[in-house]
């Protein structure tokens, strides 16, 4: 179907889709840090480990962070609502979201798709539009801190890469998971996950 050929809407709107910067090690490692403080602070008052941090164009600036706020709320999710509130979607798709965790359904489909306008409404679509994603730990890993049963996580077997083949019209850049960066997300976040495991057996 020529509609979702890859490509089709950067060819067809070039102006949505301007250069992104390439990401050297040593920003991917910053970014997913600046995440994880959040995440360590979201912790501390009872909220579930997931945390994001925005990026901006130059790979350095930190502009928006979030932690989890619950079940509905995911920290990746939020983060790209609060990022289209402030920023035009030109400036988000040279921008990175970091993610401590493999964002899920629901966050990924936040990030990239476009909303219509009701009928008979003028104006453009939205979506967050953001052109990156980075993540630290897969969700396999995430599976195996919080196991089967674990109600505060009930853990689905996909990833973020698989439902973006299903979207090729905008080429959103997947970097994830991160061998380092993840040995110490988990690390933390089982902090929390190792309680709720003994509490849902």
């Amino acid at each position: 179907m020529a509609s979702t050929d890859p490509g089709t809407a950067a060819a067809l709107i070039p102006s949505l889709f301007p250069e992104r910067k390439p990401m050297t090690p040593e920003q991917i490692a910053a970014g997913v840090q600046a995440a994880l403080t959040v995440q360590r602070r979201a912790v501390t008052f009872g909220k579930r480990p997931f945390a994001g941090a925005l990026v901006g164009p130059d790979n350095e600036t930190v502009l928006l962070t979030h932690q989890s706020i619950d079940q509905v709320n995911h920290a990746e999710s939020s983060l790209a609502r609060l990022a289209y509130s402030h920023y035009t979607k030109e400036f988000l798709w040279q921008c990175t979201l970091f993610s401590t965790w493999e964002p899920c359904g629901m966050c990924t489909a936040t990030i990239y798709p476009q909303r219509r306008t009701a009928p008979n409404r003028s104006g453009p679509g939205s979506w967050a539009h953001i052109g990156r994603i980075v993540f630290a730990g897969s969700n396999d890993q995430l599976y195996e801190l919080t196991g089967p049963g674990n109600k505060e996580n009930f853990t689905m077997d996909w990833h973020t890469k698989d439902f973006l083949k299903g979207c090729p019209q905008k080429d959103v850049e997947v970097i994830g998971p991160l061998e380092a960066e993840g040995k110490v997300v988990m690390e933390e976040s089982d902090k929390y996950w190792s309680k709720t495991r003994i509490a849902s057996r």
